[in-house]
């Protein structure tokens, strides 16, 4: 079964907590705090696996979650790190968030990325040692790993595209240009996935070809398999347009042709601009009352290279091999997706479970992404403290308290930290 489209739940490892803890020893005067720091939560870990071409190993297991980090101890031992959950997808596969549609990552071949950070560990007690405060009687507590569903899109790696309605012969054309060893029959939708293979030129030179299956009118629109599989068209630098040149079908070889460019640009305009070699296949099987040649003229006026070839006796295939090897050195490397870049604080604004609530005239603030934050800050250092200001600002918190009718003087909890509201 071939699978290109799925979603799934990853949640990367909380970060363990601090330490409190001060050393005790017999002949030790003054110990002082020893309080270890909290270990990191392990990440969740996308990989390109070669050997991998669809995303059935993610049909039956669906959620990923990484261990959290161990908590810090004393004696100044830190915690452990939390395992990375380490998955492997087939090159080619994008990650987007699930929610918000963003293009997370593109996985291509020898890649991997961090898609899920796990949550920092917490500061020990030592940490909060100061000529003033001596016994600090508190540590931070580890930050939460990120989760996240996502939708994993598989887009293949090939860098020539064999396109055309059904039963033109495209699988045909694939198994004697490569060693690939697709499903060949005399009925339509014989291929009911992408099938690759690698064509060699010689003198080291060769090209991955796919055989991208179910193009028929109305394929953009979710008629027949088309859908499914024109993604697939999306990277291919090359497109071999395959046509039933000897009308074995009863069909027209223009109408033919209009219907698949038709569906093409529907699905995405930029196909359009992608070069194309108009493959006119079966001259084994014409007959003397088809005339080839105007179709010839109406392809070639268009602009596009035009081959006749036969997939059963191999008449014109080097020549195709050949002109698609040249043609390809020429063309700009394959498409690589670049994620989608929102900033920190652009999310901050969009922090949508940020919550206030009000109890014996204390504002408590609470919200996944506050409690993460909250983490990062440093209370001892000025730019640490003025950042987390201005946080409160953009993120709209400030406002937030103002119309549930916070007054100066007011004390605002967040996550244990207190302070006295000022306008």
């Amino acid at each position: 079964m071939f699978i290109d489209l799925i979603t799934i739940y990853a949640k990367a490892g909380n970060g363990g907590n601090g330490a409190i803890s001060f050393r005790r020893e017999k002949y030790v005067p003054n110990g002082g705090p020893d309080g270890g720091d909290g270990g990191r939560g392990g990440n969740i870990v996308f990989y390109a696996d070669e050997g991998s071409n669809t995303l059935l190993s993610f049909r039956y297991k669906r959620k990923f979650i990484a261990e959290n980090g161990g908590n810090g101890m004393g004696g100044k031992m830190h915690g452990k790190n939390g395992e990375d959950v380490r998955i492997p997808v087939p090159p080619g596969t994008l990650i987007k968030d699930k929610e918000t549609g963003r293009l997370l990552c593109d996985i291509s071949a020898g890649e991997e990325k961090i898609i899920c950070r796990g949550g920092k560990g917490g500061w020990g007690n030592r940490h909060f040692a100061t000529p003033t405060r001596q016994i600090p009687r508190f540590a931070k507590n580890g930050t939460k790993g990120e989760e996240r569903e996502l939708t994993l899109e598989l887009k293949m790696l090939a860098d020539v595209g064999l396109i055309g309605l059904p039963s033109v012969g495209k699988s045909s054309v694939l198994s004697r240009i490569s060693s690939a060893k697709p499903k060949i029959a005399a009925y339509h939708f014989t291929t009911l996935s992408p099938n690759l293979g690698v064509v060699s030129v010689g003198e080291g030179r060769g090209f991955v070809c796919a055989d991208v299956p179910g193009l028929i009118s109305g394929a953009s629109e979710g008629l027949g398999l088309g859908l499914a599989f024109l993604r697939h068209v999306e990277r291919c630098r090359l497109l071999l347009h395959v046509v039933d040149i000897a009308q074995t079908e009863g069909r027209d070889p223009k109408e033919d042709f209009d219907i698949i460019n038709a569906e093409l640009e529907k699905f995405s305009p930029e196909l359009m601009d992608r070069k194309q070699i108009v493959v006119g296949n079966k001259i084994d099987a014409l007959t003397p009352d088809i005339d080839t040649e105007a179709f010839k003229k109406y392809v070639t006026d268009l602009g596009y290279d035009y081959i006749e070839v036969s997939a059963v006796t191999g008449e014109g295939l080097d020549k195709l091999v050949r002109l698609c090897a040249d043609e390809l050195e020429k063309l700009p490397p394959m498409i690589k997706y670049e994620p989608d870049y929102v900033e920190e604080e652009e999310v901050l604004k969009t922090a949508a479970d940020t919550v206030v609530r009000v109890e014996n005239n204390v504002y408590y603030v609470e919200g996944d992404w506050l409690y993460n934050f909250m983490g990062r800050i440093n209370f001892d250092d000025r730019e640490s403290v003025a950042y987390f200001q201005r946080m409160l600002i953009k993120s709209g918190i400030i406002s937030m308290l103002e119309e549930n009718g916070i007054n100066d003087g007011d004390t605002v909890n967040i996550y244990d930290f207190e302070f006295d509201f000022v306008k």
